[in-house]
């Protein structure tokens, strides 16, 4: 662990700023579908010291221009995000100046730096742990990439390990261990200027795993362990937290999208229809009757109703299953290669579009050896059943993050997003206790 001497200046990260008052929008940015919600902070207080929020805007859009979660059509991106907006702007009756957006492209990295600090004054203060945390991200300048977020993970004093929140301890060195989550510069800067060209400005950033994370999982599962399987579109991202903190993430470029296109493929089929055969008619688990049930699948180029093919459903699980157990067998690899795979424990949490795909689960508990189960939105009011499931989670936890990231910057002069995030969900279940 380096020894370094506190300087005045706080991390520099992708904040959302405290005490914000209003409306609030988070945008997701997925290879399948934009999404954009915008909510209304209530008056008063909840017992987490944070304002209710109720969601009075939804629109959502099919994606166009993205592809594994980064922008490659600019102006179709544009045009798609567009449209979201709007969408959830007339419904809400407002019009938007900045978002939050959930990313989940620019192949994310996780990396651990530790630091340590003699502490002036002997007691632990928020600027001490400020000025830590951005000692230890000047300590990670990572080639090509931007830091998304900084979390605490661990802090010792005077060397004793296992301190949750060192404030108002005292004693004469401060160490702390810091999960650093960053991505490709490029992939995010031009998703950046994306927003921009809509006039919107990017009051924060948040990864599709911390974000799905924040709207879909419990106090319990936080702290004992838990992976969070996000199966989007272009990409299915894994986020592992454990003791009320996000401790790894990654992804793997593979989402619905693929399951889609092998049909397509395979079938002969528009992608429409592809789409739709897998949505009423996919599974990721044979059943005895699957061959006796017949599906009609017309053909690429024919208009002719007659020229339809006519194929067992025991066909399309066939494509179907060898895809999502390619999904989740290179998730399993990047578990057990991180090392992190041990304190997600027994229990993995699925969600995103695919998640709801039937079978899903089960193959997941089957390939990963976890108890699993489908995880969607649980912290927000205003939103309808449509809207309230797996695959809109990102942008659901968007919400919850532009609410409690000021945590994460607990005692940073100047805003930055960096000190205090460990105890986000703990505070969250205390709140939920209270109030439901």
């Amino acid at each position: 662990m380096n020894m370094v001497s506190l300087g005045s200046r706080s991390f520099q990260g992708r904040p959302v700023a405290a005490g914000r008052s209003g409306t609030i929008a988070a945008l997701d940015v997925g290879s399948s579908k934009i999404s954009c919600f915008i909510a209304k902070i209530e008056p008063g207080k909840l017992a987490n010291g944070h304002a209710p929020v109720r969601v009075i805007g939804i629109g959502h859009q099919v994606s166009r221009g993205i592809r594994a979660g980064a922008v490659v059509d600019m102006d179709a991106a544009e045009e798609a995000i567009r449209v979201a907006v709007d969408a959830a702007e007339r419904m809400a009756g407002v019009t938007i100046r900045e978002v939050v957006v959930g990313f989940s492209g620019a192949e994310p990295k996780s990396q651990t730096v530790g630091v340590r600090a003699s502490i002036a004054g002997g007691e632990v203060t928020d600027q001490d742990v400020s000025r830590l945390i951005h000692h230890a991200q000047m300590n990670f300048q990572p080639d090509g990439r931007d830091v998304m977020h900084a979390i605490p993970t661990n802090y010792s004093v005077d060397g004793s390990r296992g301190v949750r929140d060192p404030r108002g301890m005292f004693g004469e060195k401060l160490g702390v261990e810091v999960h650093m989550v960053s991505v490709l510069r490029g992939p995010l800067r031009n998703l950046e200027l994306c927003i921009e060209r809509c006039h919107l400005s990017v009051a924060g950033i948040a990864v599709s795993p911390y974000a799905s994370g924040l709207a879909c999982l419990v106090e319990d599962e936080t702290d004992l362990g838990v992976a969070m399987i996000d199966m989007g579109g272009g990409t299915t991202s894994l986020g592992i937290f454990f003791e009320g903190a996000m401790v790894y993430c990654d992804s793997v470029s593979i989402g619905g999208n693929h399951i889609t296109n092998d049909i397509a493929r395979g079938l002969s089929t528009p992608l429409a229809h592809a789409e739709r055969m897998k949505t009423l008619y996919g599974s990721a688990l044979a059943s005895p009757s699957d061959e006796r049930e017949m599906i009609d699948v017309p053909q690429v180029g024919e208009s002719d109703a007659d020229s339809a093919n006519h194929i067992p459903r025991s066909m399309l699980t066939g494509i179907i299953q060898p895809r999502l157990e390619e999904t989740f067998e290179l998730v399993r690899d990047r578990m057990e290669a991180s090392g992190y795979g041990r304190l997600a424990g027994r229990r993995v949490v699925l969600t995103g579009g695919a998640a709801q795909l039937n079978g899903a689960r089960e193959l997941a508990a089957r390939m990963l050896d976890k108890q699993v189960r489908v995880g969607q939105p649980v912290r927000l009011t205003g939103l309808a059943d449509a809207t309230g499931g797996p695959a809109f989670s990102t942008c659901a936890g968007l919400l919850t993050y532009s609410q409690i990231s000021p945590l994460e910057a607990a005692g940073a002069d100047d805003g930055a997003e960096s000190a205090m995030p460990r105890g986000q969900f703990r505070r969250f279940g205390r709140w939920l206790k209270e109030n439901f």
